[in-house]
């Protein structure tokens, strides 16, 4: 089997889209396929126009996104479909595999349709809810809308659509989509990257002034619709019913210069610590030094449809969980078995169930063991890939 994976961007840029794509790509390369991706211009790295990164290999699109709305992604489209024809013929796919956003759709559809190739599209969140949680979009807007009516669009004419998530099956099918069209394949985790945390270093955590102390941590991109504004909120009250408590924030992203004014004015700033962003290979330092991960995100669109990936990885790191009650979490966590579970936007909830958590110790080893067995049981990608390859079959008829 000969698969083309096409995708908006891709290693050695590093994100939960990266980090997804390179455990489907590794999974099938160890089933013995043959396995390429091609990525679109919004790949924002410098490189050259073929290259191997972790031992797949990528073809790049060159030119970078410019013009104004709508002919700018219309430009994308184009580049991408040239690249991707002249990729197919070198290659030669027997199947074409386009990753969301639907620009990426939009590009192979011609191609697949002008070589006689199957088209697997799928959606890893709804282009136009994400940008919403971006802040870069207005729910109801005419691009929005405009957005939709082409997600839509590509739905009905990609052979299959794969979703990561059941709330994303559930609204397509709302929308009038043949349930039997559409794969669910969930976040996973790869547990030979995720499956044997490191001990916690008392010396590292002296540095950063958390040893002894009972330490909240969020590793991630700081957007609004996190809620990490509810978090740092919470933390009056929570050292008043727990006073070693800390916070630690390891990542950056649009919410980081307000997050960080809103934190110096708080009455416990001096127990909100910002580490900026990390080198991937230094995150496992910072998990060890944390006793809860903590996931406050608002209740929206995106976060009620689309499952996350941080939650499984801290999972996998043995680590307890606390989150919001969104749909998104409510999918992958089981409120006093797997993890903890409090209203969204609500930092009184937060500050509540964190502190009950940090009460519980006795309670720790048995969620810690619950959550990394649902892990390895439902979310481990050694198995997620097992679900692609009747659809590839199908598509096909080849051998998968």
């Amino acid at each position: 089997m000969r698969v083309l994976h096409i995708l908006d961007h891709g290693l050695p840029l590093h994100s939960g889209y990266t980090f997804r794509t390179r455990a489907i790509v590794k999974a099938q390369q160890a089933l013995g396929w043959e396995v390429a991706c091609a990525t679109s211009q919004r790949h924002a790295a410098e490189g050259p126009a073929e290259e191997v990164v972790d031992g797949i290999r990528f073809f790049r699109t060159p030119g970078r996104p410019a013009g104004p709305p709508l002919l700018r992604e219309r430009g994308e489209i184009k580049a991408l479909a040239a690249r991707m024809d002249a990729v197919a013929e070198a290659f030669d796919p027997d199947i074409l595999h386009a990753h969301s956003p639907v620009l990426t759709a939009l590009a192979a559809l011609g191609v697949a349709r002008r070589r006689g190739l199957p088209l697997v599209y799928e959606i890893r969140a709804f282009w136009e809810d994400a940008a919403v949680g971006n802040g870069t979009g207005r729910e109801g807007s005419l691009r929005y809308r405009a957005t939709r009516a082409l997600e839509g669009w590509a739905v009905r004419r990609a052979d299959a659509v794969a979703v990561i998530c059941e709330g994303l099956r559930a609204d397509l099918v709302r929308r009038g989509t043949d349930p039997d069209k559409i794969l669910v394949s969930p976040n996973g985790v790869d547990l030979d990257l995720f499956g044997d945390p490191p001990p916690p270093d008392p010396a590292f955590a002296a540095t950063l002034g958390l040893n002894g102390a009972e330490v909240i941590g969020f590793i991630g991109s700081f957007y609004d619709y996190e809620g990490l504004d509810d978090l740092v909120a919470a933390m009056p009250a929570l050292v008043a019913a727990r006073p070693r408590a800390r916070l630690l924030l390891v990542g950056g992203g649009p919410m980081e210069q307000a997050l960080r004014a809103q934190a110096a004015a708080s009455l416990v700033a001096d127990r909100i610590l910002f580490v900026g962003r990390v080198p991937h290979q230094e995150v496992e330092r910072y998990y060890a030094l944390t006793d809860i991960l903590a996931y406050p995100r608002k209740a929206m669109r995106l976060t009620e449809l689309v499952t996350p990936l941080k939650p499984l990885e801290a999972m996998a790191q043995g680590k307890l969980v606390a989150a919001s009650s969104v749909g998104g979490h409510r999918e992958l966590i089981e409120d006093g078995v797997t993890g903890t579970l409090f209203a969204p936007g609500d930092p009184a909830a937060i500050a509540n169930a964190l502190s009950g958590l940090l009460a519980d110790r006795a309670g720790w080893d048995e969620r810690r063991a619950n959550a990394r067995a649902f892990v390895e049981a439902e979310r481990n990608w050694s198995s997620n890939i097992s679900r692609y390859a009747p659809v590839y079959h199908r598509l096909t008829g080849k051998p998968a």
